[in-house]
């Protein structure tokens, strides 16, 4: 979990502010924010050059790849740009919840178990955690849980229909604590609106973080977006399908704060 003094929030910044640049370069710092270009393993996963997300050295079990080697292709999505058929991905009409950066899967599995009338679309760019994942769907035989691994921004852009989704989960992002990485916060006025019209009226939008000053941006970007309400005043209590991780556990007992916050999309 991460912990620490919170930092004063910025006001967030699009995408567009930034000058252009040369995306051939791994790595390139522009306006005090760094740029991931093509030649960078994340371009894999993404062709934006601010991304959320960073690749790094992951060591990969023996389960872990023999989970991803042979369940991934039974419950994997690629990612194209093209629209998804939702119910056809899972094989019936159910609502579908997505879940963007799952971790190890835990959490998702948990609740995906706890849920089985609903269904869930959950997206993370890092290898050892989609292996884990598919060793957790694998060994709880879950049904209800399809898996990509891609850039959950991208994906959401390209091949989800607005009003399509019952709900979104992002639980404990990265908080890019320093005030020149803010711009790689996850949680930023544009991203959100695209949430926001993903979700069909009455779907919600939930984050969960340890991280005080994250805790706060999120607040005010989340309560700026039009389409969205805040369905609790400020903060939320820890919504019952939520597990808790025992990081956070961990944390808790040492007096460490999590906020949740739990936005519902505005009827049209």
């Amino acid at each position: 979990m991460s912990t620490g003094n919170p930092e004063p929030a910025a006001e967030p910044r699009t995408e567009a502010t930034l000058p252009a640049h040369d995306a051939s370069a791994p790595h390139k710092v522009v306006a005090g924010v760094e740029i991931i270009g093509r030649d960078s393993p994340e371009h894999r996963f993404s062709s934006r050059s601010i991304r959320s997300f960073v690749l790094r050295q992951g060591r990969m079990s023996e389960a872990q790849q023999r989970y991803l080697d042979t369940m991934l292709p039974q419950i994997g999505i690629d990612y194209r740009v093209a629209a998804l058929d939702l119910d056809q991905a899972f094989g019936r009409s159910a609502p579908k919840i997505l879940e963007i950066g799952f971790g190890m899967g835990e959490t998702t599995a948990k609740i995906a178990a706890a849920m089985p009338d609903h269904d869930f679309l959950a997206i993370d760019v890092h290898t050892p955690g989609v292996g884990a994942l598919c060793k957790l769907i694998a060994e709880a035989n879950l049904s209800n849980v399809r898996v990509m691994q891609h850039d959950a921004v991208e994906v959401m852009r390209d091949m989800l229909g607005d009003g399509t989704l019952a709900g979104v989960h992002i639980f404990f992002p990265d908080p890019w604590r320093k005030k020149r990485h803010f711009k790689r916060r996850i949680i930023q006025a544009d991203f959100v609106a695209l949430v926001a019209r993903k979700l069909a009226p009455g779907g919600y939008l939930h984050c969960a973080t340890d991280w005080e000053d994250y805790a706060h941006w999120m607040l005010d970007v989340l309560g700026a977006e039009p389409l969205l309400y805040n369905s609790a005043e400020g903060f939320s209590p820890r919504p019952a399908y939520r597990p808790l991780t025992k990081f956070e556990n961990r944390g808790l007992k040492l007096g460490h704060g999590v906020w949740d916050l739990v936005f519902r999309r505005r009827a049209d």
